[in-house]
């Protein structure tokens, strides 16, 4: 195989990772019923006017399996922290005792679990796409370097290589929420 379709080949592989990555880290902010600092992720607090998140300016711990509490080392920083928590529209509400700030997680009804199976499908069904894309893409070069005079039986097996890729990373997909579906299904 040529360079160019090498090369072609090893973008395409290292497209669809990043779309497993990022697959992973939606499904993570998926919560599952259980405390998990994940949940906290892309929400920042506004720290001496530069957005900040909030595991920059406190502790966050799991007390249980359905507590989370979060320390701030700045007693000021208390209602802000509050503030953004509720501004993010996370599903819980802090509760503040002066000190440290608790976020309960709520038991996850029947419905609301089959919500969350939803959700994850449709992260599942985005991160799909994403690798379908990269696959015509990525084909399409190479059938561009076959009209430039590139063998057809060698641009033939780097588009059956694609497609191994593909396939593989599809079946990752389904393996990703195969596990959260049970994760979040399980009481």
């Amino acid at each position: 195989m040529s360079e160019e379709l090498k090369k072609i080949s090893t973008e395409a592989e290292n497209g669809m990772k990043k779309a497993i990555n990022h697959l992973e880290i939606e499904l993570s902010k998926i919560r599952a019923g259980k405390a998990s600092p994940s949940i906290l992720e892309g929400v920042n607090v506004d720290y001496y006017g530069a957005p900040t998140a909030i595991s920059q300016v406190a502790n966050v711990q799991v007390l249980d399996a359905r507590t989370i509490s979060i320390q701030p080392w700045e007693k000021n920083m208390l209602a802000l922290i509050e503030r953004a928590i509720m501004g993010a529209n996370i599903g819980i509400t802090p509760q503040n005792d002066g000190v440290n700030i608790r976020l309960f997680m709520p038991p996850l009804t029947e419905e609301r679990r089959k919500e969350m199976v939803k959700k994850a499908g449709g992260e599942g069904e985005h991160s799909k796409v994403a690798i379908r894309n990269i696959r015509r893409d990525h084909i399409e070069q190479v059938k561009k370097l076959q009209k430039d005079g590139t063998s057809e039986d060698i641009c033939k097996g780097a588009e059956d290589a694609i497609q191994a890729l593909t396939d593989k990373h599809i079946a990752l997909v389904e393996k990703h929420l195969e596990v959260k579906e049970k994760e979040i299904m399980t009481v």
